[in-house]
């Protein structure tokens, strides 16, 4: 009686171990994450050197070239 009981359950983990249903939403979650933190750590960095310091000077540049009006 035992050992039946201990064999269905060490069956029933042995499945739920080795069940990968789910693991890959979780990697994708994980990676979506990592992809946003970095994204918002690029674009909200300030000081010389960002990307939005580059973004604005060469917006700037831009428009003097363009002889100080913007397109729209």
């Amino acid at each position: 009686m035992f050992l039946s009981t201990y064999i269905k359950a060490k069956l029933l983990l042995d499945e739920f171990k080795n069940d990968e249903r789910g693991v890959t939403a979780i990697e994708y979650a994980v990676l979506g994450v990592a992809v946003a933190a970095i994204v918002l750590a690029v674009f909200t960095a300030t000081g010389t050197g960002s990307l939005g310091d580059a973004l604005t000077t060469g917006v700037a540049k831009i428009k003097a070239a363009m002889g100080g009006t913007a397109p729209f």
